[in-house]
């Protein structure tokens, strides 16, 4: 497990953009899981949309490829200072429902490829038992 002190240490995002708020495991080269509790607070819904707010499905995926990158660094062992993983592709992303103020979202992240500099992710976030979102998502290590 890893609490956002942690989580601080192996991504280079900062507020407002960290979306990571907790590892709840981590089996390195294999597979993550985490969490991102989505509050009202949050600035994107002050215009996505008023009196109706929905998390953006692009921040979802964001969110998804974050816990990805904490998974490619512990398996590593590098921190961002040495490397930083870039977004290279998202492929077949689906939405299934709605995510909204209050829900808490399991992001989870399943290493399916890895080559030099090349990591491929299996992910899918979750709200309770629902799939919310499930995306394949390639990142590329490049030099901080």
């Amino acid at each position: 497990m890893m609490n956002i002190e942690e989580v601080l240490q192996f991504l280079p995002h900062r507020y407002p953009f960290l979306l990571v708020d907790r590892v709840i495991s981590l089996d390195a080269d294999e597979q993550i899981t985490a969490i991102k509790n989505v509050t009202m607070n949050e600035q994107f819904f002050q215009g996505h949309f008023p009196g109706k707010p929905v998390m953006p499905g692009v921040l979802i995926i964001e969110a998804l490829a974050q816990a990805a990158g904490i998974l490619a660094y512990k398996s590593m062992g590098w921190s961002p200072e040495d490397s930083l993983f870039f977004l290279g592709a998202i492929g077949d992303a689906r939405f299934k429902r709605v995510v909204v103020p209050g829900d808490q979202l399991r992001l989870t992240a399943k290493t399916a490829r890895r080559r030099s500099n090349v990591w491929k992710f299996q992910c899918e976030a979750f709200v309770g038992e629902e799939s919310a979102c499930a995306t394949e998502i390639t990142c590329m290590e490049g030099k901080a």
